[in-house]
């Protein structure tokens, strides 16, 4: 009987291990969101100095995930990984030692938070760019898919949920420890990676093939040798020459900056004034759209990546944006439900196939800088939107805003797809055949 197309990554033991440890990592992550919560608060901090400590995490991240990008090109990404797995447990396991023997002070868990920002930074460029290293391309949308399927039920809703519950029946530095052990878990199980994960990432072809005397292998010792803005340049550079990936990550831009604020600030006000809800609502409404995110993940990496792999994308970004339009004006909890989850769903499916695209279109020696810009983009843009979104809201009402917001990026996917002329672009570079004879990355 044939392995589910979903489950064919597992097949290759690199992959279960390396899944494995992210599981466990991200289930830690989401215990950490509450633990960290509570352990302010137990503290006597309030919210500003619940938004000094959540803060440091985010100028840890925004501040070093290009230099995470470079990193992930020059250095081995199995010892980055765990590198960055083994500080994460450092932090964590100190944050927890404190905390039980009483000495915690606030500005501890601002450092400790800003270095697991840092950590962030570092990891998911290596991870993204290890991915091509340990599976076959055919293999990669599934790959993808089952991430995307894991992050929400894992990070977003069973390490939350586990978190309160020893918050409540025991303390919180108990749930602190909880993630420490979860770090651990995770660090033990990336070193059982196998040592050719520590070849040098220059050392695979363009077209993923591994070949050790390619033009990149050589390269691979000139790049050692270059500057951190040298590294950065030739990413952007790259970047701006490939127009598919270039007005994707414009698209991306207009699309954090124009959705994220108000569904993570109005949304709250629309449960509130248009629904009669509390938070139980705003909460389970967030939650459905994880659900359609992790659903629709699955389902895409259950087939084959389309042949029209750039028009699905787009489509599914921008179409999947226009009920977020008319938010602003529902009444019925049902609806607004259905809305989020559509949105989840389409933005499961396109951030399914924009990684995998990123893995097998990108040279593989640029693979970590392009999805640290990537992952840069949408970082920078989303605390501008949130804070853009309040004020906002004092001077149009709140359904303006959604109708913009959900207007808005269905005509930017539209305008992406005609000017980088994404229909040919995907026709001229075919993915779905077998990997022994698909079309190599783009050339730099």
């Amino acid at each position: 009987m044939p392995t589910p197309r979903a489950l064919r990554p597992f097949v290759h033991r690199e992959y279960r291990v390396l899944i494995a440890a992210l599981a466990v990592s991200i289930f830690g992550s989401g215990m950490w969101a509450v633990a960290m919560v509570y352990q302010v608060i137990h503290l006597g901090g309030g919210p500003l100095e619940l938004s000094l400590v959540a803060t440091a995490g985010s100028v840890g991240l925004v501040a070093f995930v290009l230099a995470g990008g470079i990193a992930a090109d020059r250095v081995p990404q199995r010892l980055l990984i765990i590198a960055v797995e083994g500080t994460n447990l450092a932090v964590i396991a100190a944050i927890s030692g404190l905390a039980l023997a009483g000495w915690l002070q606030l500005w501890h868990l601002a450092v400790g938070a800003f270095v697991l920002g840092v950590g962030a930074a570092f990891f998911f460029p290596a991870y993204s760019a290890i991915l091509p290293r340990i599976l076959p391309a055919e293999d990669l949308l599934a790959a993808n898919g089952m991430e995307g399927t894991m992050r929400p039920i894992l990070q977003q809703a069973a390490g939350p949920a586990v978190a309160g519950i020893l918050v409540a029946a025991l303390s919180p530095s108990h749930a602190v420890t909880g993630v420490a052990a979860c770090h651990l878990l995770a660090f033990i199980i990336l070193n059982f990676l196998g040592q050719h994960a520590l070849e040098a990432p220059g050392t695979q072809d363009a077209d993923g093939s591994g070949g050790r005397d390619s033009a990149h292998g050589g390269a691979a010792g000139e790049r050692a040798k270059t500057s951190f803005f040298h590294d950065l340049r030739e990413g952007v550079s790259y970047t701006v020459r490939t127009p598919w990936l270039l007005w994707t990550l414009l698209w991306a831009c207009i699309s954090v900056l124009f959705l994220i604020g108000p569904i993570e600030v109005l949304l709250p006000f629309v449960v509130r004034d248009q629904l009669g809800g509390d938070s139980r609502m705003f909460g389970f409404l967030l939650a459905v759209m994880g659900v359609g995110g992790a659903a629709a993940s699955l389902t895409t990496a259950s087939f084959a990546l389309p042949r029209r792999y750039l028009t699905v994308m787009m489509v599914s970004w921008g179409a999947g944006s226009l009920p977020i339009a008319a938010v602003g004006v529902m009444d019925s909890f049902w609806m607004v439900a259905a809305a989020l989850f559509i949105f989840g769903a389409t933005g499961g499916i396109g951030m399914v196939i924009w990684g995998t695209l990123l893995q097998r279109r990108v040279p593989a020696h640029l693979l970590g800088r392009v999805s640290s810009l990537d992952f840069f983009v949408s970082l920078a843009l989303m605390p501008v939107s949130m804070a853009l979104a309040g004020p906002a809201a004092a001077v149009v009402p709140t359904w303006v805003i959604f109708l913009v917001a959900g207007g808005v990026c269905p005509v930017m996917a539209v305008l992406a797809m005609v000017v980088a002329r994404m229909p040919a672009d995907e026709l001229a570079h075919p993915l779905d055949r077998s990997s022994s004879d698909r079309e190599p990355a783009d050339s730099p």
